[in-house]
């Protein structure tokens, strides 16, 4: 059964796909049937620039645990670089 569960975000950022670089303007979030991995469901992100077509799309299924390993390393390094002083702490 599908979950319906889906959320989409902007984002500023770079990725790469069959066809080189391309910028990134929008990332899908979902938690719903892969496409290839081995689950009923996983956390589905699509990191994507809809204005340059299909071809412009990199995308990622996680199980959930992995999911929120990835959230806690993200988490982890950015408050090293803030703490470094390599990030500007969040207004």
């Amino acid at each position: 059964m599908c979950t319906m569960i889906a959320q989409q975000i902007k984002v500023a950022g770079s990725g790469k796909g069959k066809e080189g670089w391309f910028v990134l303007q929008e990332a899908n979030i979902s938690y719903d049937h892969p496409y290839d991995a081995p689950w009923e469901h996983a956390l589905n992100i699509d990191f994507t620039n809809e204005a340059l077509g299909p071809g412009a799309r990199v995308a990622v299924e996680l199980s959930p645990e992995s999911a929120r390993l990835l959230v806690e390393a993200i988490q982890a390094v950015l408050q090293q670089a803030e703490v470094g002083g390599y990030l500007d702490k969040p207004a």
